[in-house]
């Protein structure tokens, strides 16, 4: 990778679109760098809190893209109907089938196969840092935000949709689920987060949940800084953290602690 990959005119993409390229994104489409697409009925909804921080600056400096795929062109009608009532009755509408199949067909075309096709929606598998780390290694990614009382089954089925929830709750639409999604599997490209080291010692990266963290003043308001991270022996800090880990982890999450305890027996 060129250490200024949007100026690098070589990697471009050419392919058809429904719309100017300069309308969808204010960067050139980059070959071979992770991409996110979106399906979703609110395009302007991007790239929101993912154009912030870290993740908003790597995105303007081509380490990632991000591509919104607006359904409501692929409509029905001279409204652009995307929703119809459902099959056998109940309330609210759900998203049609033929709208649905052209928008990812179109949004589809040309990518690799490791490409995972998701769908954010509460019956899917919960979201985790393991899947976080999958899903940074494909190629990219297509989104497909639901409404209303979500999306035909057909769809789901004919294209192998993979249902992913961001927690068992739910939302009135899948584009906050969809920005979580982005910016946990983002901040694990190289380069992203600058300082590798973050990544690889947080929350859920060793199984544990993170040990807590301090900073300047050393005092405040009667509360000191533990004297041990004060004491300039990296092993035994090293040491408190994960005790301070596993300990957290022991009262917060008996699950994951029952899952780390049974890793490490395995080792």
């Amino acid at each position: 990778m060129t250490e200024n990959p949007g100026k690098s005119h070589g990697r471009k993409a050419i392919r058809p679109a429904l719309k100017p390229r300069e309308l969808m994104t204010p960067t050139p489409d980059l070959h071979g760098v992770w991409k996110a697409k979106i399906i979703t009925l609110f395009p302007s909804a991007f790239p929101g809190v993912l154009g912030e921080s870290l993740t908003g600056k790597a995105l303007q400096e081509g380490l990632w893209q991000l591509e919104t795929i607006d359904l409501r062109q692929f409509g029905v009608g001279k409204h652009r109907n995307v929703d119809d009532t459902p099959a056998g009755g109940g309330a609210g509408m759900v998203l049609r089938a033929d709208v649905l199949g052209e928008a990812i067909e179109h949004t589809m075309t040309g990518i690799r196969d490791n490409w995972p096709l998701i769908y954010l929606s509460p019956r899917g598998r919960r979201m985790d840092q393991q899947m976080m780390q999958n899903l940074a290694r494909c190629d990219g990614m297509t989104l497909l935000c639901g409404r209303f009382e979500g999306v035909d089954e057909r769809v789901l089925e004919h294209y192998g949709v993979q249902e992913v929830s961001l927690g068992d709750f739910v939302m009135t639409g899948g584009e906050i689920a969809a920005q979580a999604l982005i910016d946990a599997t983002v901040r694990l490209i190289p380069g992203v987060l600058g300082n590798q080291a973050s990544a690889e010692e947080e929350s859920f990266s060793s199984g544990l949940l993170e040990h807590p963290q301090y900073t300047r003043p050393a005092e405040w308001k009667g509360r000191p800084i533990p004297d041990i991270l004060m004491s300039g022996h990296h092993g035994r800090i090293a040491e408190w953290r994960n005790d301070m880990s596993e300990q957290i982890t022991r009262e917060r999450r008996p699950d994951l602690w029952d899952a780390y305890r049974k890793s490490k027996n395995n080792d």
